[in-house]
């Protein structure tokens, strides 16, 4: 489990006013417990790319369990008043908050899951107020962290195997958001984090080096590493480019040779401006010629998977990577754009009823029913697609799944195909049921997922689409529905 991952709750009051005021019409109509089924999915990969990565399930574990709104909220939300001064909400409403806890069912793809547009990361099912409630926080908890672990996925996979670090807390997008986006990079592929809470509340292994103004307070930049060297000799990766970066180098060799009378060797020298390409691979031939072969050199300064895939083919000789304000404000993309839509309802009991909502762009257009998500796999055990179905009409062995994009577009799986289903329970009418893996495995389950996914997928630049589409009967009951919603029968929508 995440260390001190208690210490991090998401408060009830995180949501947005809308949602309460839902709640209270449901409520005040009589229909609260009428129970619903929500899906939060995306409509885009990210940075235009070809697969995203999910991340933030632990975090929306704990939000669910410790859900709840005290005293001190209520007392807040009865100082909201109306358009004519009166109060928002009714004492009884405020008093059904104050025992609220989290009733419903919840279905989640794991953390470090590769997912595509379209599909569920999360269903929740249960009392329409409870749905409700929860809409905001998870979308805010999901929407982030998958949006930079997807960033981070495509460092890494741009770095070819070297370490990347994330290096962005100054810069985040304030405290929260340094925290909830060194765990997201970890999750990713990063190896480690500047961000020291971040590694002492969910174990990420923490690293760095020092700033310039180590190098600036003593009045030679010798004297600076000698005693940076003396005061921390088992972690001593040098900045060298205060003044001279070339010159730095020389320094950092001085620096090593006293190291090595203290028993220890120079772990690294960091670059952090200039010509990263050209600058270090001419480190790399003096650090070499003067004995210093397994010191490591780290580059920084606003790198990107575009940039370091640029260094690569250059022929850089960094070998380690410090990427910060790009990878933790997901540059250039600054949210993922996930939504929250209800899909079906029923009396507590009775038969579900689909929902679907219609819209002039057709990317808004919902999908109805209880969604599930079946992937399946060649001989291989490669990807080669995703289809969304119904849980209320489960597909047959043999089965067509259909592109929404180009209902032409088919694709037959069968019996024979391995598959498995990415939704796992996490919640059973409020319980969880689910065990939060250690932050590790969803690393390396990302890791492994992404290996397996074919490498047209992964390009940075014009990926090739991977195949996601609905099962046949689903695709002819959302038409229907659709085609129903504008005013049109099914006699009149087949001719």
């Amino acid at each position: 489990m995440e260390r001190d991952a208690g210490a991090c709750v998401t408060p009830g009051m995180l949501t947005d006013l809308y949602q309460l005021t839902m709640a209270h019409a449901y409520q005040a109509a009589g229909v609260a417990g009428t129970e619903a089924c929500f899906h939060l999915y995306f409509r885009g990969n990210p940075f235009d790319g070809g697969y995203s990565v999910a991340c933030g399930l632990a975090q929306a574990v704990e939000y669910l369990e410790h859900l709840s709104f005290s005293p001190a909220d209520a007392a807040y939300l009865a100082t909201l008043t109306g358009n004519d001064g009166a109060p928002l909400f009714p004492q009884e409403f405020l008093v059904w908050l104050e025992s609220f806890r989290f009733d419903a069912d919840v279905l989640a793809v794991p953390e470090g899951t590769v997912v595509f547009p379209g599909e569920p990361l999360l269903r929740v099912t249960g009392p329409i107020a409870t749905c409700q409630i929860v809409e905001t926080a998870l979308l805010n908890i999901i929407n982030f962290q998958t949006l930079v672990a997807t960033k981070a996925a495509r460092v890494c996979r741009a770095a070819e195997g070297d370490p990347v670090l994330e290096f962005g807390l100054r810069r985040a997008q304030g405290p929260d958001g340094g925290l909830s986006a060194g765990r997201a990079a970890y999750v990713g592929g990063c190896v480690g984090t500047s961000n020291v809470l971040t590694g002492q509340r969910y174990g990420v292994p923490v690293g760095g080096t020092h700033a310039h103004s180590l190098v600036m307070l003593f009045d030679t930049e010798l004297a600076a590493f000698l005693a940076y060297a003396e005061a921390l000799p088992n972690n001593a990766v040098l900045l060298v480019d205060t003044y001279d970066t070339l010159g730095g180098v020389r320094n950092a060799i001085r620096a090593g040779e006293r190291l090595r009378e203290l028993g220890h060797d120079l772990a690294g020298i960091r670059i952090d401006s200039g010509d990263l390409a050209w600058l270090s691979i001419r480190a790399r031939e003096i650090l070499d010629e003067a004995g210093f072969g397994a010191t490591r050199i780290y580059a920084s300064n606003e790198l990107d998977e575009h940039t370091i895939e640029s260094l690569k083919e250059q022929g850089a000789a960094v070998d380690v990577w410090g990427v910060g304000t790009k990878l933790v404000t997901a540059y250039d993309q600054p949210a993922l754009g996930g939504v929250y839509k209800l899909s079906a309802v029923r009396e507590p009991g009775g038969v579900w009823q689909p929902r679907v909502k219609v819209s002039e762009q057709a990317a808004k257009v919902t999908t109805p029913g209880l969604l599930r998500v079946r992937r399946y796999f060649d001989d291989d055990g490669m990807f080669i697609g995703d289809m969304i179905y119904d849980e209320l009409v489960p597909p047959a062995d043999e089965c067509v799944m259909v592109d929404p994009a180009d209902a032409t577009r088919r694709t037959s799986y069968c019996g024979m195909h391995s598959a498995e289903e990415l939704l796992v329970p996490v919640f059973e009418a409020g319980a969880c049921v689910y065990e939060t893996p250690p932050l590790a495995e969803s690393r390396d389950r990302a890791l492994a997922q992404l290996s397996r996914l074919d490498p047209s997928h992964l390009r940075l630049l014009n990926p090739h689409i991977y195949k996601v589409g609905m099962e046949l009967g689903l695709y002819e009951r959302k038409t229907a529905l659709i085609l129903a919603a504008r005013g049109f029968g099914a006699d009149e929508g087949g001719r």
